[in-house]
């Protein structure tokens, strides 16, 4: 595994519990959740970007993704 694989499932990691915790649902429906919404891949395909920012900002993109597939 190289090291931006790493990088990308602690973002995806970190995504998936900080969303759970912050919204107060499980850790296996936020997974799901995201899985539904395919925001794994989009966590991956922005990481470019993505591993510039706080941890944090992994959270923050897929509440944006999923506001938007909420409208």
């Amino acid at each position: 595994m190289t090291q931006r694989e790493k990088d990308e499932n602690l973002m995806i990691v970190s995504a998936v519990i900080g969303y759970a915790l912050k919204h107060g649902i499980e850790t296996p429906d936020a997974y799901d959740l995201f899985q539904h919404h395919d925001i794994f891949a989009k966590i991956r395909a922005c990481y470019d970007v993505l591993h510039t920012q706080s941890i944090d900002e992994s959270l923050y993109f897929a509440e944006d993704i999923l506001a938007r597939n909420a409208s």
